[in-house]
């Protein structure tokens, strides 16, 4: 135990995963749940998984929590055949854990799917004709779903009880925020190696390494690095990693984001350009002005703000001023979900709170560069608090 205790990497504190499920029981028993289910697969968008027991979801394998309102939980993840084990008293990894079974189950081997839901009939054993709730349906497998509402468990009413989680993953604890802080801290690191090591010659892939090395270094866990080269004048988006083959040049410039954890799990993201020479004066102004626009959303995330009244209010303020309205998603929640609630857009439901860590991100194409900037922001009572602290310029390597 003490081995396992030393081999974590930051983990959350005991009284704050208290804190999270006191308050979901507490929600669970306002709308008459007996149990929630939620199954996550992979770190980027696991964060229901991640929020209850502080542990990833695996990379492609499926991770299920059973949560009920009055028990410790059960947890379903691949691992050898015949594991049914109870946690000891104090594991330092099974917090909150009654239960554990594994099987060796794989989502490119789908046969081995039974074996899974076998063992999550065996954790709901006791909750036939119970009220279940679902947390993100669409992150969790068509087999499973099928499973729970045609099997054993037919005659059991199911309900969507993602908002009641979702409400509450939003707003941030003290612990939490402390660690978001840190993660924005540890991506300006990051940004500032990459482009200290930046070098004609380079393929996009190597530079996004130095970054993805500092963050790793520093304790994060996973994470995008999204980056790409092009001559000034061309206009070229981030790119994901099979797309960073380009070999980088004299006067390039090189656009980077560096959107990891940090210790603890909590995603950020910052975004920024550099060329090795120097900006063009239009880069220089369209720069300026998406750093006008992302200061013109922080001002609107304010404690009770309608996402769609944001959304609304850049696309008008970009229209006015000769720039293309936005059409993907610009502004967005983060946490132990790459993208979390809430999305700033017209469908959005949930209202801005204080203790809300928002990712804002304008970006569009302008004749010489892919203009953009990317912050994260903490809303609180008197308005948003930019958390990265690298400099809001196009940085000069020449």
């Amino acid at each position: 135990m003490s081995d396992m205790a030393e081999r974590l990497i930051a983990p959350i504190s005991t009284a704050e995963l208290e804190r999270r499920w006191a308050g979901v029981r507490a929600a669970m028993a306002a709308r008459k749940i007996d149990v929630l289910v939620m199954q996550n697969s992979n770190e980027f968008s696991g964060g229901y998984v991640k929020w209850f027991t502080d542990l990833p979801s695996g990379n492609g394998t499926m991770t299920t929590v059973i949560f009920p309102n009055d028990d410790l939980m059960t947890v379903v993840a691949p691992g050898p055949f015949g594991i049914d084990v109870k946690p000891p008293a104090g594991d330092p990894v099974r917090r909150g854990v009654k239960r554990f079974l594994a099987s060796p189950n794989f989502m490119g081997a789908s046969f081995t799917t039974a074996l899974d839901l076998e063992n999550i009939d065996k954790a709901l054993a006791d909750y036939s004709g119970a009220t279940i709730g679902l947390i993100a349906q669409g992150s969790m497998g068509h087999a499973l779903g099928e499973h729970l509402k045609h099997g054993k468990f037919g005659n059991a009413r199911f309900v969507d009880a993602t908002e009641l989680v979702d409400n509450l993953m939003a707003i941030k604890s003290d612990e939490e925020i402390a660690l978001i802080r840190a993660t924005a801290h540890l991506q300006d690191r990051a940004m500032r190696a990459a482009f200290d090591a930046i070098r004609p010659g380079m393929r996009d892939i190597e530079v996004t390494q130095v970054a993805e090395t500092y963050t790793r270094n520093a304790g994060a866990e996973y994470g995008l690095l999204m980056g790409a080269s092009s001559p000034v004048g061309v206009s070229v988006m981030i790119q994901p990693r099979h797309l960073q083959n380009r070999v980088v040049r004299a006067g390039d410039q090189f656009v980077l984001l560096v959107e990891t954890t940090g210790p603890g799990g909590f995603f950020c993201e910052i975004g920024r350009t550099c060329v090795l020479g120097k900006a063009t004066q239009s880069m220089k102004d369209e720069f300026a002005f998406a750093t006008e626009a992302q200061a013109f959303t922080a001002k609107m995330l304010k404690p009770g703000a309608s996402c769609a009244d944001v959304w609304n209010g850049y696309n008008d303020f970009m229209a006015k001023n000769g720039r293309p309205k936005e059409n993907r998603l610009y502004c967005h929640g983060q946490g132990y979900h790459l993208v979390e609630r809430p999305l700033v857009r017209f469908d959005e439901s949930m209202p801005l709170a204080a203790r809300m860590n928002i990712a804002v991100h304008p970006m569009y194409h302008s004749k010489d560069t892919y203009t953009w900037i990317c912050d994260n922001f903490l809303i609180t009572e008197n308005g948003a608090e930019r958390l990265h602290a690298f400099p809001q310029e196009i940085v000069e390597l020449g």
